[in-house]
């Protein structure tokens, strides 16, 4: 049944701002992603405005994705989907590194 299931758009917040979407097929694979410390770690080593994206107290939590970020992720995702496994649109401006 898990392969019937269409993939859904899912925004992770970091102290209640998105910073990032990514597609899942059950609520409960985005809440896991969002739980792994990997996704912490990540967002706390890219930066935006000269500010990592998260801390060691940040509260990241996961929703479904607005109609806006469900469209930047699709065309962004789109553009990389000879890339592998799990795709991730930042919804914010990166600096440079």
């Amino acid at each position: 049944m898990n392969n019937m299931l269409s993939l859904s758009v899912f925004t992770i917040e970091v102290d209640r701002k998105p910073v990032v979407a990514f597609a899942s097929r059950k609520y409960s694979e985005a809440e896991e992603i969002c739980a792994d410390e990997r996704i912490r770690a990540k967002l706390s080593s890219v930066r935006s405005g000269g500010e990592p994206l998260s801390h060691e107290f940040a509260i990241l939590r996961v929703r479904l994705a607005r109609p806006d970020e469900k469209a930047l992720y699709y065309q962004q995702a789109s553009a990389r989907s000879a890339e592998t496994g799990l795709i991730a649109v930042y919804l914010v401006e990166l600096d440079e590194t």
